[in-house]
């Protein structure tokens, strides 16, 4: 339960912060292709809830065994690295990086502990599953929203530097 409701404290902040995110990378990038709107944030970000709060369900019902779970956990523990890491390298602030180390990596930390006390502490191969599944489900999750959505957003100009 702590992991689902740490996701989802950090995923309000992504949902409102993500598409003026987006347009800081489309800038680096000099492609407009990346920029999503704010319907498309909340669908794609709704869409990995959907992953998420199903992994939790089932790490309740298995004691944490659960090979979904471990690697959603895992995964959204390491992923506050690339929070951290993007705002870095942007020199500025990007969706997620107030919650990310404030809320979902105690968060996450938690639910390991929990593992541990049960004698099933996470292991280096749950997070490279978990890497590689919450990676493929963040791509899927936005093409979604674009499918359901259309483009969506307006054109923008991307100044070339």
């Amino acid at each position: 339960m702590a992991l689902f409701a740490a996701w989802l404290v950090h995923d309000v902040e992504e949902v409102f912060t993500f598409p003026a995110t987006s347009r800081l990378l489309a800038a680096r990038l000099g492609t407009d292709r990346v920029v999503v709107s704010p319907a498309q944030s909340g669908l794609a970000i709704a869409l990995m809830g959907g992953l998420v709060g199903a992994a939790c369900v089932r790490g309740a019902r298995t004691q944490g065994r659960s090979r979904l779970y471990r690697a959603v956990l895992a995964g959204l523990e390491a992923h506050v690295v690339t929070h951290v890491a993007t705002s870095i390298s942007f020199k500025s602030y990007t969706a997620g990086l107030i919650t990310a180390p404030l809320v979902m990596l105690p968060g996450a930390r938690v639910a390991r502990a929990q593992l541990r006390r049960g004698g099933s502490p996470l292991l280096p191969s749950d997070t490279v599953r978990g890497g590689a599944l919450l990676f493929a489900a963040v791509i899927v999750s936005h093409v979604v929203s674009r499918l359901v959505l259309g483009a969506g957003c307006p054109r923008v100009r991307i100044p070339r530097t």
